[in-house]
This record gives C-alpha cells, structure tokens and sequence, in this order.
C-alpha cells in the first residue's frame, strides 16, 4: 500500500473509520500509515496516525496504542502550528488512553509508567487544562500498586478539581467513581452514583454499556435480582461481539455462573469463542479470562469437567482442560503486574475473583438456554418444590404413615414421600411385606402414568401382593388401574370392557365393613363412564354420532354427581369438570364457567385445593373469552393459590402462563413480567421448553414491551423465535413482525426490516394479502430508516401492489404514495425526482377523492388529504430551497470556468430557475398550505397542531415573498379563533407560539 496516492489514502482512512473494530481494521490502519509515512505528506501522516491511535482504542489491542501515540506526539513537539485546535485538542485527549494502556501494560517498567504520568501532568498544566484526567490516571496506578493511600488522595483531588474540555464524560466519570466504590466494598454507594448512567440521563459510546456489566454483581449481593435480571439483559445485548468490551461480557459470562444460569453463560462465551486465547491487551485478557474461569470452575463443581468447551486457539478442550489453560495464563498474566508493581495486589484479586461462591441458587433470566443435561437445576428462591405433607419425618413408620395419607388424598407431594420410603427402606431391621407392596404399586402407577410396556405385568404382580397380604381394597384398586391402563395403550373395545368389568366386580365385593368400599365403587363407576365414552367414539362410524355421545356421556355424569355429592367431594369434583369441558367443546360457555366453578369449589371445600388448579385454570381462560377479565384474573389467581402444593412443573408453568397472559391483557405488565418468568422456568423444569416455554416467553416479551423495556423484550424474543417459529404460520408471522417492532424500537433498522421481510414471505401464501402488505410496508418504512433508499422502494413498491389488490387501504396505499415521493428525493433535490413526487402525491390526491366519493364523512380520509396537501407543498418548498442552496455555493466561483453551462451543476444539480418560476411554485406552496389548513379546521380543534403548521409554512413563505402582512393576517385570524375556543380544547404551546410568530412577522 506505500504507493497509495493521496486520494487513496483518504478514502483507505474514510472506510476505515466506518469499519468495526478489530484486528482486520488494525491491520488496515497501520498499511494507511505506512502509505501516508512514505508519501511525506507530513499532514496526511499525522491524521493516519490519529485514525490508528482510534483504532487501536476500540479493540482488544489498546495497548498498542502507545507506539502511534509516541509518534504523534513527537510531530506536535516537532511543529506544534500543524496542528489546528482540534488535531492538538485530540493529541492531549489520547493522552489518558496512553496513562491507562500504560498502566494495564505490565512489560512497562513501573518508573516508565510514573515518567508517563508525570509527563501528562506537565503538559496539562502548560496547556491549562484542569488536573482532573490526571488524578483518575493516578488513582487507578495506585490502586494497581497497592498504594491505598495515594489512591485515597487521588481520588478525593480528582473530584475536587474543575471539570473542563479535557475531562472525560460524565457517564465515564461515574463508571470509574462507582468501581472505586466497589473496590472499597461499598456496593450500596457504587449504585447510587451509578443511577444517572443505569437511567440513561448519562451516556457515550460505552455506557451504560459497561456500568451495566459491572452492576451485575453488587446488585445480587443486596438482593436486588429484578435490577440485576434487567441489567444483563439489557447490557449483554449492548455489549455482545464488541471487540472493545471484551472485560464487560465477561462480567456478564460471570453474573450467570453466580446465579445458577451457567447454560446461559456458556452460549455468551460461544458467541465470543474467538477471543478465547492470547489478547495483545493482557489486561483484556486477564479481566475476561478472568469472568470466564468463574463459569468453568462452576461447571466443574456440577459435573460437567469433561463436557466440551470452545476450542483455544483452534484447538478442542473439555470444561476442565480449557480451565486449566485459562488458568494457568491468566495467573501469569497477574504475576506479571505483580512482579511490575511490587505487590500482589493483581493476582490476589484475580485469584478472589474466580473463587467466588454462587449469590443466588438459581434467578430466572426470561431467555432460553439449552440445558446442561445431567446437572440439576435447583427450583428457583421461592419455588415450592415439596409439599407440606412431603417433609420428611425423622422416624420410618412415621414416614410411611405420611407417604399414604398422602396417597390416599391425591396429594402431589405423595412422590416424593416415596420416594424417600425407597431410599430408607433397606436401613430397616426387618422387611415389611406391606411396605414392600405399597412402594411395588407406586413403581406400577408411575410406569402406568408414563405408558410404559411394563406398566400392565407390573399392576398385576401388585394385585397379587395385595390380594396375599388380605388388602382387597388395594387390589381392586389395581384392578381398576389395569382397565385404565388397556385403555390408554388401545386395546381391543372388548378386551377393555372385560378388564373394567373385573374392576367393578372386584369393587362390589369388597367387605360391607371395609371404609373404603363406597370409594372403591364410586371411582369404578366413574371410570366406567369415562372408558365407555372412549370406546364410543372409538366405534362411532360417523359424525352423527359425536353429538350423542357427549349427550350420553354429560347425563351419565350428571347421574355420578347426584349419586355421590354428599359423600365423595373430590370425585364429584372430578365428574363435575367433565362436565365443563364437554359444556365447553358444546360451545355453551356460560355453563362451562358454572360447572368449572362448582367443581373448584367442591374440592377447595374437600380440603384438596391442588385437584381444583385445572378447573380453574380452564374457567379463567373461558371468562376471558367471554371478555369477564376481573373474574378471569380472580380466577387464575385462585389456581396459583391451590397450586402452591403441585409438584408437577407443567401443571405450575401452565398456572403461571394463564395469569400472566390475563394481567397482560388488562394492562398490567410488571406483575405479569413476573408470573412469565416463574413459568418459564416451570416449564423448563418440565422440559417443555420448546413448547409452553416459547409461549411464556411470548408473553413475558411482550409485557416487557408494554412496560417499556424493548431492550428486554428483545433479548427474550430472540431466544424464543427458533421454537416459536416451529407453533405455525400465524405464531411465526406474529413473533417475527412483533420482534422487527422491537427492533425498530431499538433503532436496529436493519435486523427490523429482516423480520418483516421474512414475516412477509412467511405470508406470502395466505388467501388474504393484508397482512403481507403490512409487513411489507413495515419493512419499507425500516429500510428507509436505515438508509438503504433502494431496497425501500422495492419494498414500498411491493406493500402498493398489495394493497391495491385488497381494494381496502386507502390511507396505506397513499402513505406507501407519499413515502416513495420523499425517498426519490433523498439522493438529491433534482427536477427529475420532483416531478416523479409530485405525480405520487397527485396520484394520492386521486386515490383519496376517490375514497371520500365513496364516504364522504370519513374524518380519517380527510385529515389525510389534508396531510398530503401539505406534503406537496413541501415537496415544492424543498425545489425552492434547494435552488438557492445549489446556487448560492457557486456563485462565488470563476466565471470563466468551464462548467458546460450547467451552472455549476452536475447530473445532481437542479436546473436554474427563473425569477417567475420561483414566484409560481412559492404560490402553489402557498395555495396548498392554506387548502390543508382549512381542512384541518373543518376536522376541528383535535388538528390545531396539523393547523397552525400549515398557517406557519404558509405565512413565511408570504415573508419570502415580500408579504409578510399576509401571512400576519392568517396568523392573527387564527389567533382570534382560538382565543374564543375553550381553554380545555387549546394545546398549552399553541397561543403563545401563534403570538410569537406574529410578532416575528410584524417586526
């Protein structure tokens, strides 16, 4: 590149600093040096060098930094008039970046990097600039060396001195003032004067992005989780695949492996795999190394040693191994600074560092994350993960009394008191025969439950303990399980009816003294009734016998209820939501809630408020949709309530999903934030994260959205897409436009414009092309916004075509319309481009008359003529103003020079207008304004601002014109109107601004 011309070599520097930061731009910045060194042009060198001292800033390779900076400095002491005020402004500014790469380069001798220090101030003062940048560059080498009391001193001088040019921003200043408060072990004050930054009143071009990282950790020390969930969601997505931030994602990587989501801290350090190996920034390395260690040691301690990590320098490691690389050079990494500094100071925090114990057992984060597969995540604070009756009593017998009250009652806590009987069991003296048959049927019931092939021989082997220890209701029990179980695997009809009726049979002739005999009976019935159902079905031959079958079915059930209300609560209760659904599936939702209700009811009373969660949980979801949201809510609330006892994960997620999505719906985002989260984590447990987890996190996203944390929302909607992709058309449509929105909230255009378009292909077949063409349009509207002219017009050009096929959308067509007019003159201001504008706004114009022939008294239709209107008029303005401006920059030029008589113009160049022709456009201007204006004032006082802008536009120009008093007139006429309006109906800004304008007017 050393033969560059000068004109090359400024381009090389213009793409360069449009460039993302890392090595490749690096490399590019030095060969622009070397080309700029070789030319001699002593001015185009000096800019290379800055541009490479910049460079180099935002990387891992700061501390290279010095060398350039070295240079640089040597040209300003060589001829300090080369510099202008800015380029010597920038020289002094890089020397705090030089102290601090000084500081973090433990190969520089610490005399070097006090002489560096020293010389900083020296300069400063002869400059006169305030001391401020100094101190800071003081504390932290203090601090480094492990002199606390010079930092001390530092610290308190560098707040004390004046704030001046040189200082860095405010948002910096406070990072740095927050750490220094961290250090001191003061979390509680480095949050405080970390607030302005975390609230986004103090900000730069990395921060909040590293507070936000460096938050982390004392916010779950005080046990402020919410903040801190918020805090890595938002800062990880800031700092993600910034080469210069290295050190803030590796404090992200270090908040997961301290709060129980190491999977999540295992895909950040995948997504920066590539750092993962020597940094020319040891100190980077150190403090990313650093956070990553935290996360494998932790690994480690749960049995993931040898799972496979990302590779080191190209080359496959396990947890452990890559552990042990990182280690073993980060520890010399800290050694060295020690050797430098004379202390241990470095590697005594490092060694802290990774040695931290967990802050929370597990907190929920909202995204997905894989599994760790065989580690076991432990339930979140506050998760009931056992039931009451499940604590585990001290003696045996007491714990086998537990474990069948437990199963005598439905209770879900009843497998994990087994499942501590399994455990203890083979502790005892001697071997109890019923204990044994007891621990034997809940192994049966559990293979039954999951469909196992065994699940049928394992039942019988369990009858037959039953029926040699005297336990006839035991065994009838399993005798009716047998049935149930042929049933779910698809037996033959008859085969299913022979096993139900040997359970019926083996219920009727238990005992007339046995207590448990009614039960028995009642539960045969029951599942007589259910099984029979099926088989119906099963041997229905066609459609009309689906109506009968519910008819049949609900008066059998309604029989079990009458029979047994008073006796047997929970079965009632059972027979009872039967008979809700089938309301349901008939489409009678007013009875469905009844029964629903009464159900829930009826087991609540029974003393079994876990058996009433599904009643209640389906009853919430039916008043929603007979829009009732306060009795949904209340509801949903009850089914949490009683689910404080489940045990099952799903049934806790889908409790959960219900009551987020109604406080959702009724507009209460932050509770229903929170009732996502659990879910989410529920359903994670149940392993459902593909499933009920993707629609949880639709929904927590979007109450993020509706509470304004689009950043949140985001990083949540993301890790869900992938899944929810996978719940049809309709869910993929609706996640990809609601991520682009979010998106686009972010300012992110470019990835918002990639969800509509793919959103909109995804709809590309549907017989209706509305929802197309909105997202198409969307898509327009992005890609506008990012600037990418060409390919929003073929977007917006897409949306018309739509539109038009649908014959509904006036207002979208005429907006695509207006919108394609302005993009023909982004480029520039020529006669080609304003002609084409003005053809789409008169074509607008046509399409909305053509409307209002049809509605007359369409205010909408209105109000957007009125817009468009306006927009022509500044459309034609833009003519105007663009002539002068073209103009008047060549009117000082060299009459003789040869600019083919295009008059210093150009194929971007307006013709020259004439005198007259300016007057006729400056009068259409004018005429259209007042059309729009009057409009606007047949709509009435809701279009003031549309209004007043109109008059506004209209009176200047009058101004330009030479006629002010015209446009004082219109002023004045609009200023006596609304003095005689209601003060309610007047914006607060409108009359003084009207007053103001025409006082400017009349002057």
């Amino acid at each position: 590149m050393t033969s560059l011309t000068r004109q090359e070599i400024e381009q090389g520097l213009a793409e360069n600093r449009q460039s993302p930061g890392g090595a490749a731009r690096n490399a590019h910045a030095e060969a622009l040096v070397a080309a700029a060194e070789a030319s001699g042009d002593r001015a185009l060198f000096r800019e290379t060098l800055d541009n490479l001292i910049n460079a180099y800033l935002w990387s891992s390779e700061s501390s290279k930094l010095l060398v350039p900076f070295a240079r640089l400095l040597q040209e300003y002491d060589k001829d300090p008039g080369a510099f202008s005020e800015w380029d010597a402004h920038s020289l002094f500014w890089q020397f705090k970046w030089v102290a601090t790469a000084i500081s973090d380069s433990p190969g520089i001798p610490l005399e070097s990097a006090t002489g560096w220090l020293d010389e900083m101030e020296r300069r400063y003062r002869i400059a006169g600039y305030s001391e401020r940048p100094v101190r800071e560059a003081e504390l932290w080498l203090a601090d480094a060396i492990g002199d606390d009391e010079r930092a001390e001193r530092a610290f308190k001088r560098w707040l004390a001195a004046d704030r001046d040019d040189m200082s860095d921003c405010r948002a910096c200043e406070l990072n740095g003032q927050g750490q220094y408060a961290v250090l001191r072990g003061d979390d509680a004050q480095a949050l405080e004067i970390w607030a302005p930054v975390l609230a986004g009143e103090n900000t730069c071009a990395e921060e909040p992005h590293r507070v936000l990282a460096t938050s982390l950790l004392p916010l779950s020390r005080l046990g402020r989780t919410d903040e801190a969930r918020s805090n890595h969601l938002r800062g990880y997505r800031m700092a993600r695949g910034n080469e210069s931030l290295l050190p803030a994602v590796a404090k992200h990587i270090e908040f997961c492996a301290l709060t129980g989501n190491e999977s999540r801290g295992l895909e950040i350090l995948a997504e920066h795999a590539s750092h993962v190996g020597p940094l020319a920034n040891v100190d980077d390395q150190l403090a990313f190394h650093g956070g990553i260690l935290v996360l494998l040691r932790r690994l480690r301690e749960l049995g993931h040693g040898q799972s496979p990590a990302v590779p080191y320098e190209g080359v496959p490691h396990t947890v452990s191994e890559l552990y042990e690389v990182l280690h073993a050079g980060a520890l010399g990494i800290a050694r060295q600074f020690d050797v430098r500094n004379g202390t241990t100071r470095v590697s005594d925090r490092f060694l802290a560092r990774i040695g931290r114990e967990p802050l929370i057992g597990h907190l929920p984060l909202g995204v997905r994350s894989a599994a760790l597969g065989q580690a076991v995540s432990p339930a979140a604070p506050g998760f009931s993960t056992a039931p009451s009756p499940a604590m585990a009593p001290t003696g045996f017998a007491e714990l086998v009394e537990r474990a069948r009250q437990a199963r005598d009652l439905g209770h879900p806590g009843a497998d994990a008191l087994w499942a501590e009987v399994a455990v203890r069991v083979d502790t005892q003296p001697e071997p109890d025969p019923l204990v044994s048959a007891d621990l034997a049927d809940h192994r049966a019931l559990a293979a039954a439950k999951r469909g196992a092939e065994e699940a049928p021989e394992l039942l019988a082997a369990v009858r037959a303990c039953y029926r040699a220890l005297g336990r006839a209701e035991r065994a009838a029990l399993a005798d009716l399980r047998l049935a149930s179980v042929a049933a779910q695997s698809g037996a033959a009809p008859a085969e299913i009816r022979r096993l139900l009726g040997v359970a019926v049979r083996a219920a009727e002739s238990l005992d007339a003294s046995e207590p448990l005999r009614t039960r028995r009976i009642a539960l045969a019935e029951l599942t007589a009734i259910r099984v029979a159902s099926y088989l119906r079905s099963v041997e229905a031959t066609g459609d009309e016998e689906h109506g009968h079958g519910h008819v049949e079915l609900a008066a059998e059930l309604t029989a079990f209820v009458a029979a047994y209300e008073g006796t047997l609560a929970d079965l009632t209760a059972e027979a009872e939501e039967m008979l809700g659904r089938i309301a349901l599936s008939q489409g009678d939702l007013e009875r469905a809630v009844d029964l629903l209700a009464a159900a829930a009811e009826r087991a609540v009373a029974a003393g079994l408020p876990w058996q009433a969660v599904d009643a209640l949980v389906l009853r919430a979801g039916v008043l929603m949709r007979l829009d009732r949201p306060e009795e949904a809510e209340q509801a949903a609330r009850s089914a949490l309530e009683g689910a404080a006892e489940v045990t099952d994960a799903e049934a806790q997620g889908v409790v959960r999903l219900t009551l987020a999505d109604i406080l959702l719906r009724r507009g209460e985002a932050a509770q229903a934030a929170g009732h996502a989260l659990t879910g989410a984590h529920w359903f994670d447990q149940a392993g459902l994260t593909a499933d009920g987890g993707a629609q949880v996190r639709l929904v927590l996203a979007r109450a993020y959205a509706q509470d304004g944390r689009a950043a949140e929302a985001a990083e949540v909607l993301q890790s869900a897409l992938p899944d929810l992709l996978e719940h049809g058309e309709e869910q993929a449509v609706f996640a990809r436009e609601f991520l682009g929105d979010l998106l686009r909230r972010l300012n992110e255009f470019r990835p918002a414009a990639e969800q509509y378009l793919l959103a909109a292909e995804t709809a590309k077949g549907w017989e209706d092309p509305r929802p197309q063409a909105g997202l198409a349009q969307s898509a327009a509207d992005t890609l506008s916004d990012a600037g990418l002219a060409t390919e929003a017009v073929a977007a917006y050009e897409r949306a018309l075509e739509l539109h038009r096929l649908t014959g509904e959308a006036p207002v979208a067509e005429v907006r695509v319309l207006r919108s394609l007019a302005w993009l023909g003159l982004r480029e520039a201001v020529t006669d080609a481009a304003v002609s084409r504008a003005r053809t789409l706004m008169d074509e607008a114009v046509g399409v909305l008359e053509a409307a209002l022939t049809a509605e007359p008294g369409a205010a909408h239709l209105r109000s957007e003529l009125a817009q468009t209107w306006h927009q022509l008029a500044q459309v034609l303005d833009r003519r105007v103003s663009a002539q002068a401006e073209h103009f008047d920059e060549h009117e000082d030029e060299d009459e003789d020079d040869d600019r083919d008589g295009d008059e210093g113009g150009g194929e971007d160049a307006p013709e020259k207008l004439s005198e007259a022709e300016i007057e006729a456009l400056r009068l259409e201007e004018i005429g259209l304004w007042d059309r729009a204006a009057s409009a606007y004032a047949e709509l009435g006082p809701d279009h003031l601002r549309d209004r007043f802008q109109c008059l506004n536009n209209a009176a200047w120009t009058e101004q330009e014109r030479g006629r002010a008093d015209a446009g004082a007139a219109r002023v004045a006429a609009l200023i006596d109107e609304v003095r005689a309006l209601p003060e309610s109906a007047v914006p607060d800004w409108l009359l003084p601004s009207a007053e103001r304008l025409f006082a400017q007017l009349t002057a």
